[in-house]
């Protein structure tokens, strides 16, 4: 009998530093509001999201083995999630999150050591088991991790990305981007609607549409269906797409839109 569903999500695993602020920042004074610190990246947070919901998650990437790193590493295990990837001494990357009172967020990245993650250093191992691998956009965007992520898509018989980011996939070049995706060639291919409209049309069998709260768009062939968002209390988004994409992956967007609900109505992005 077959066992849950294995996801492997290869990127980054950061320090991820929530603030959520009770006001418009106040220059050269204090701003109040509320932190959360914890693991973060849009690997791992799909990773764990799918142990949460159900699955098997993996996390493949370069981590580092210092204080922080060894704290991250500890808090994704706890959750479920399989670590797998070569390490470093120290380098451990942060994401500092800012929330808004209105739910809207801005990240300001530091990736630390995983992007220096490079084909020499994949063990075939790592995604031995897999019955997909998730790919952020972040990973397809700065070699030699780039290589990486697709040296592994070789490994797998299924793949999905996630568009990520439009100041990052500009600042690589659209049509540069386009081109690693005609590489890859995702069965899936998450994005915003701006992620969308900037890098679109798809040559994916199924693309998805994330909407935030007017839910998401689905497109299958030719069929097109809209999926409504849940109510939920909005705390904080960050990770609310890393949520959607694991239950998507796993069950549908049923299953993708409860856990962005889930997500939204708590402070930071993993469950």
């Amino acid at each position: 009998m077959a066992g849950p569903t294995r996801i492997c999500a290869l990127g980054d695993l950061l320090l991820d530093v929530v603030v959520q602020l009770g006001g418009p920042i106040a220059p050269h004074t204090d701003t109040y509001g509320r932190t959360r610190v914890g693991a973060g990246g849009q690997a791992a947070n799909v990773a764990a999201w799918v142990a949460a919901l159900g699955g098997r998650g993996r996390f493949v990437g370069k981590r580092a083995d210092d204080p922080a790193g060894r704290l991250l590493a500890g808090e994704v295990e706890r959750r479920g999630v399989e670590l797998a990837g070569p390490v470093e001494r120290s380098g451990t990357g942060t994401v500092v999150s800012l929330a808004t009172p209105d739910g809207r967020r801005a990240m300001l990245s530091d990736r630390g050591v995983g992007t220096s993650f490079a084909p020499a250093e994949l063990d075939t191992a790592w995604l031995e088991g897999c019955d997909h691998l998730h790919l952020p956009g972040y990973s397809l965007l700065r070699p030699p991790l780039s290589e990486t992520a697709l040296a592994a898509c070789a490994l797998v018989s299924s793949v999905s990305v996630d568009v990520s980011s439009t100041a990052a996939v500009t600042e690589a070049g659209v049509q540069a981007f386009r081109d690693l995706l005609d590489r890859v060639r995702p069965s899936i291919v998450f994005a915003t609607e701006a992620e969308a409209e900037l890098v679109g049309p798809f040559a994916a069998e199924t693309v998805v549409v994330k909407r935030g709260e007017r839910g998401c768009l689905v497109r299958r062939g030719g069929d097109e269906r809209e999926y409504p968002a849940l109510a939920a209390v909005l705390a904080d988004a960050t990770g609310a797409g890393d949520a959607f994409a694991a239950g998507f992956l796993l069950a549908g967007p049923e299953l993708g839109l409860e856990a962005a609900a889930r997500c939204v109505s708590q402070l930071g992005a993993m469950p």
